[in-house]
C-alpha cells in the first residue's frame, strides 16, 4: 500500500546548502528566466487554479528572497512579504491547497513545505532572544543573525509523536484502536492521539506519556511507523503504533474531550455512516489508521 503521507514527500529537491552564502551565484540564479518563485505574504499564498502559483523572477515583487533549491533542473525560491496584498481574499493558507499538493507532481509538496516552514519561522523570529536586537537574514534566508551580539538563529522544527494505540489480539475481530477528539473540533471528528516531545524525553516515552496524560490509558510496546513534515506551523510528525496495557479511559477534558475504542467493523460502519469523521488522506494519521485497519477508510478532513 502506498500511503498519501509518503507521496507528499516524494521527489525531494536538492536544497543546495553550500550555495546559500554565495551572493554572486544567488544573483545569477535569480536572474535566470527559468527560475521559479513562490510568493508568501504573512504566511499565506495566492494559488492559481487551486495550486501553488510559481512565477518568474521578473514577475516577483520586492521582498525577502529565500533559496529553496533545485528540482528537475529548475531553481526555486520563496519570496516573503510582510503584508497580504489586495485583494486579501485571493490569498489562502496552506491547508486550503494541501489536497491539490498531494495530487500534484512529485517534488512540489517538499518545496512548498520548505517555503512555508521558513516563512513561519521568519514571521515568528524577529528579535534576538539575548538582547532584543532586530535580527538580519543571511544564508539565503536560512539564518538570522544578531547585529549586536553576533549570535545566529536557525529554523526550528518541533518533533511531535502521533500514535495509534491498539488493544486485544492483533489481527482479530476483537482488536480495537483508541481514537480521541479535541473539544475544538466539530461533532463527530476523531483521530489518533498526538503530542509534542518534551526536553530530555525519548520518542517512545513521549508516546507513553501523551497517551496516559490525555486518556489515562497505559502503553507498553511502541513501534515506529514513519514520519511526515507538517508545517502547521513547524512540526515533524513521528508516527508510532502503541500497544495498550490498560483499556480504561479517563480523558483529561482539556486537550481531549472524548476518547473511544473502535473495532475494525465499528470504525468502518461509523465512518461510512458519517457519525465518525476520520482524518483526511494526506495526513500520517490517516496512514496509521489504514495500516492498522488493513485497507482504505473514508476520511475527509485535514
Amino acid at each position: 500500500m502506498t500511503y498519501p503521507h509518503i507521496v507528499m514527500a516524494q521527489g525531494a529537491h536538492d536544497r543546495a546548502g553550500v550555495r546559500r552564502s554565495d551572493q554572486a551565484w544567488l544573483d545569477r540564479t535569480w536572474a535566470d528566466p527559468a527560475t521559479r518563485v513562490l510568493v508568501i505574504a504573512a504566511g499565506r499564498l495566492r494559488p492559481a487554479n487551486g495550486r501553488p502559483d510559481w512565477i518568474s523572477t521578473a514577475e516577483a515583487p520586492d521582498g525577502l528572497r529565500l533559496l529553496l533549491g533545485e528540482h528537475e533542473g529548475v531553481w526555486h525560491f520563496a519570496l516573503l512579504l510582510d503584508e497580504v496584498p489586495a485583494p486579501p481574499e485571493f490569498w489562502v493558507g496552506l491547508r486550503t491547497i494541501i489536497q491539490a499538493l498531494a495530487e500534484g507532481s512529485p517534488g512540489e509538496a517538499p518545496l512548498v513545505f520548505h517555503a512555508m516552514g521558513l516563512a513561519e519561522w521568519h514571521q515568528a523570529t524577529r528579535f534576538c532572544p539575548r538582547d532584543g536586537t532586530r535580527l538580519q537574514p543571511r544564508a539565503a534566508g536560512h539564518e538570522l543573525a544578531c547585529t549586536s551580539c553576533g549570535r545566529a538563529q536557525f529554523p526550528r522544527t518541533d518533533p511531535a509523536v502521533i500514535m495509534l494505540v491498539s488493544a486485544g489480539e492483533p489481527g482479530s475481530a476483537e482488536e480495537k484502536c483508541l481514537l480521541g477528539r479535541s473539544p475544538a473540533w466539530p461533532a463527530g471528528r476523531y483521530s489518533t492521539l498526538a503530542g509534542f516531545v518534551e526536553p530530555g524525553e525519548s520518542l517512545e516515552d513521549a508516546v507513553r506519556r501523551e497517551v496516559a496524560e490525555e486518556t489515562g490509558v497505559r502503553v507498553g510496546e511502541v513501534e515506529y511507523f514513519g514520519n511526515q513534515p507538517w508545517p502547521f506551523p513547524a512540526s515533524l510528525m513521528l508516527g508510532y503504533f502503541a500497544r495498550a496495557t490498560s483499556t480504561d479511559v479517563a480523558v483529561d477534558g482539556h486537550e481531549i474531550e472524548d476518547a473511544r475504542w473502535f473495532t475494525r467493523a465499528e470504525i468502518l460502519a461509523e465512518a461510512e455512516a458519517g457519525t465518525v469523521v476520520l482524518p483526511g488522506g494526506v495526513s500520517i494519521s490517516h496512514s496509521l489508521m489504514e495500516h492498522w485497519y488493513g485497507g482504505p477508510l473514508p476520511g475527509n478532513w485535514r
